[in-house]
């Protein structure tokens, strides 16, 4: 999903020198601002509208949250949603990379299908956790919360939590060509580490559960080659 993680757990970093020069990067994203407290709350409340405040809640992972979930779940089964796909279409400039470098992380963007981990998380005293969750995803509100359909591998259908890619924020980066891809995989450290690390160990995580991201796996390999360390 997103790169927000509660603590730093790869300190590593890149060399703190200018990439080559490259079309499209870095990217003209103007001023960014953290939400506040009162917005994320917000953000929480109207997604959870619906909910009885009791029952057990579903979240999808497609990204960190597959190997690093944060979260007290009960239950982890792989999943299956319709009508979204996984890919690198967020700039990240404070956790996989910085304002003057930013890095990249997945979102899930409109079209195709995305397999992915779903994790339940028992309703009672879900709140805290919730609020966690937020402050990772939603901290720069480049994300829309929304609950999809999720087919799980036992055949159990759920409306999962996911966090989708708002085409409308200014870190969307729609497709990027490999170059772009490239450079930032040679560049980008932020808080959490690599926009490289980030990427490898998604797909790693994606292969150990069964199922590989063919698409994400082939543009590591193309462009990891030039630009990895």
């Amino acid at each position: 999903m997103n790169d927000k993680l509660p603590e730093p757990t790869h300190p590593e970093s890149l060399p703190d020198i200018a990439p080559e020069p490259c079309a499209g990067y870095p990217p003209a994203l103007g001023e960014s601002a953290l939400w506040t407290d009162a917005e994320l709350a917000a953000s929480r409340e109207a997604a959870f509208a619906h909910w009885d405040g009791e029952s057990d809640v579903w979240l999808f992972g497609y990204g960190s949250l597959i190997w690093n979930p944060g979260l007290p779940t009960v239950e982890a089964v792989r999943g299956k949603v319709h009508g979204y796909h996984r890919g690198l279409y967020l700039w990240s400039r404070v956790n996989r990379g910085t304002p003057q470098q930013p890095g990249l992380v997945l979102a899930l963007d409109r079209g195709g299908s995305c397999t992915g981990m779903a994790f339940r998380l028992a309703g009672v005293g879900a709140i805290e956790h919730l609020d966690v969750l937020w402050r990772r995803e939603m901290a720069m509100g480049s994300y829309r919360p929304a609950w999809l359909p999720c087919t799980l591998a036992d055949g159990r259908r759920v409306d999962a939590l996911a966090f989708v890619m708002r085409r409308d924020a200014a870190s969307y980066t729609g497709k990027l060509a490999d170059p772009v891809v490239r450079t930032v995989l040679g560049c980008a450290s932020g808080r959490y580490g690599t926009t490289l690390d980030y990427v490898s160990r998604t797909v790693e995580a994606l292969r150990e559960s069964g199922m590989p991201d063919r698409a994400l796996e082939a543009l590591l390999k193309r462009c990891q080659a030039q630009g990895g360390r």
